[in-house]
């Protein structure tokens, strides 16, 4: 028994100990206190002046309306009408690359025919020549020179045709 009342009693005495602890000099924050409120009041910014909303009347019915073309489509064309993919040709190998990952490097000229030089992203270079096919719109090619290959794409026009699109690639683009 006499154990557990010394074991009580140094219990006793450290809390003691730990709560005088925290009674010490408090002098500096309570000057610092006196400090901060004897500073003079700021100025308090006015509140921004709201103005009020202003309603927009639109008068521009006579107009052309913007998201039409200036000049009126052609009604008389059918979907059947213009160019077409040839969905029975045989696809070439660079028609499975978007024309923006090809490469021209360089030109050749070998036995009477001028090829154009193109690389794909996996660095590997491809001879083309004026006729081939390549990129996924069936782009064909159809001029060579020493500083651009010149291909027609036939893209959707929106209106359930087709039409043709001149695109190049090149010398270095990429």
């Amino acid at each position: 028994m006499n154990r557990s009342r010394n074991g009580i009693v140094i219990g006793l005495m450290m809390l003691i100990g730990l709560v005088s602890g925290c009674g010490r000099d408090m002098s500096d924050l309570e000057a610092y206190i006196a400090e901060v409120n004897a500073r003079p009041g700021g100025r308090i910014e006015p509140l921004p002046v709201i103005r009020p909303y202003e309603s927009f009347t639109y008068d521009a019915y006579d107009l052309r309306p913007p998201f039409t073309p200036d000049q009126p489509l052609v009604d008389d064309r059918r979907p059947g009408d213009g160019p077409r993919p040839d969905s029975q040709r045989t696809r070439e190998f660079l028609e499975q690359f978007p024309l923006d990952t090809l490469s021209m490097v360089g030109t050749l000229t070998q036995e009477g025919t001028y090829y154009g030089l193109l690389q794909t992203q996996d660095t590997l270079v491809h001879r083309v020549v004026v006729g081939n096919y390549l990129g996924q719109n069936d782009g064909r090619i159809v001029a060579i020179d020493e500083t651009e290959i010149r291909v027609v794409e036939i893209i959707p026009d929106g209106i359930g045709g087709y039409m043709e699109r001149a695109a190049t690639i090149g010398l270095g683009e990429n």
